[in-house]
């Protein structure tokens, strides 16, 4: 069987898995732009925003089908939720073929941006840049075993600046329900919502940006889900053995106190303190998984402790949790820090592992912004971000099944759909080549 059939029976695949999602788009002359916004996305191009994916698609009828494609994701009101939920049911039984959903891992995305008009841009840090920026935020939430992984919510971020001017909120089309949240408030609901809808998972994992909040920390426990989240190296524990002093005797004056305490004496020590002075039996080096090239492996320490932050405000010490440690053989100190409340009898092994399963939700974006043009939307308003997003995502669904179909030892680079010709001297708006 030639390259040709592979990429029809792709195509026809690609039919299918867009047919299952349109019944829910609420219109049925829909199911054309929601078929062409998707194709493409999927089609090679450097540039994913609809004026080049009208001429790819629709080479024969450029400018009708950029009006058609422009409505259907700026204007046009389906929901992203339905849509979403359509995908999820279509490729999470593909993924678990391979073993259940173990996780759902909460990262946030920036995309930079021009001007001040786009819906939620300030200047904020962009993780894309590694600095802060004139930039977009999103909070996103993926479910993902050891083989793979969905992006199943995904949620702008809105500074103040935007939730606090009515005008800039009607420019944009910001629903009237929309108000200020934390990025750690928007990825809880995330969390919740997933659980509502089914969704297993043992654990949540999430970056330092959300483990060094205590009250993120503690919603996901409330969830009844364990973690294991990144923390800075100054965040506050109490090593090993240790806990806070107890509350003040009361000696029949004065209002009883039931705050446990400390002391100059009695503190708890930085997460970078525990780390350092551990014994040197204390790191082992543990392989987590295949890399590209080499096996991925490092030095980790694992050690029960509580954290410390503010918890003179309590009247318990907190629970003992895992506070793992990476520390690199040729680095001059620890470089990573987690905390986790997976079980205390878990193995070293398993609780790197677990850790260290972040890192499929940055596979995500990386495919998304890189094979789909996540950030490539020219929009300005909330609703076709979204959209944007949603069609990104149902996009990349179709690749997720796509890969679950192929076996390990077929092909992986199979083209999906079938490449239209460009019109010959089309020029996108804005293009060098143009004049």
């Amino acid at each position: 069987m030639g390259l040709e059939s592979k990429a029809s029976g792709s195509e026809s695949r690609f039919a299918a898995y867009v047919e299952t999602i349109t019944s829910v788009l609420g219109h049925a002359d829909r199911g054309a732009p929601f078929r062409s916004y998707c194709a493409g996305l999927l089609l090679p191009g450097d540039r994913k925003s609809v004026e080049p994916m009208a001429a790819r698609v629709q080479p024969g009828r450029v400018q009708a089908a950029h009006q058609s494609l422009h409505h259907f994701v700026a204007k046009s009101d389906w929901s992203d939720d339905a849509v979403l939920a359509a995908v999820r049911a279509g490729v999470l039984p593909i993924i678990e073929r391979r073993g259940p959903i173990r996780a759902l891992i909460i990262d946030d995305t920036g995309m930079r941006k021009k001007g001040k008009h786009s819906v939620g841009v300030a200047r904020q840090y962009c993780g894309q840049l590694g600095k802060q920026d004139n930039c977009q935020v999103a909070v996103s939430l993926s479910a993902a075993n050891d083989h793979a992984s969905l992006p199943i919510a995904y949620r702008l971020y809105l500074p103040h600046e935007w939730v606090d001017d009515p005008g800039r909120r009607v420019q944009a089309g910001v629903p009237d329900d929309v108000v200020f949240q934390t990025k750690s408030q928007i990825a809880l609901d995330q969390l919740r919502a997933a659980l509502v809808a089914g969704i297993g998972a043992e654990v949540a994992l999430a970056d330092a940006g959300y483990g060094n909040d205590t009250d993120f920390r503690d919603g996901v426990t409330e969830l009844g889900l364990a973690y294991v989240v990144g923390i800075q190296s100054s965040t506050s524990l109490w090593p090993p053995g240790v806990e806070p002093l107890p509350p003040k005797q009361w000696r029949g004056r004065g209002r009883p106190t039931s705050s446990i305490r400390r002391d100059a004496t009695h503190q708890p020590v930085s997460a970078k303190q525990l780390a350092l002075e551990l014994p040197k039996r204390a790191w082992r080096r543990v392989t987590w998984r295949e890399g590209t090239n080499t096996r991925l492996a490092s030095r980790f320490a694992a050690v029960r402790v509580r954290p410390a932050h503010r918890d003179y405000h309590r009247s318990m010490p907190r629970p003992e949790e895992w506070c793992l440690v990476e520390w690199p053989t040729d680095e001059p100190e620890p470089t990573k820090y987690f905390l986790s409340t997976l079980p205390a009898s878990i193995s070293r092994r398993e609780l790197v592992n677990t850790a260290k399963l972040r890192w499929r939700i940055e596979r995500d974006y990386q495919d998304l912004k890189q094979e789909l043009g996540l950030g490539h939307y020219e929009g300005r308003g909330w609703r076709g971000f979204h959209h944007h997003a949603t069609l990104c995502i149902a996009a990349y669904g179709f690749l997720i099944s796509e890969r679950g179909a192929i076996p390990p030892s077929g092909p992986s680079h199979a083209p999906v759909i079938k490449d239209p010709r460009l019109p010959d001297g089309y020029r996108p708006r804005g293009s060098p080549g143009q004049t």
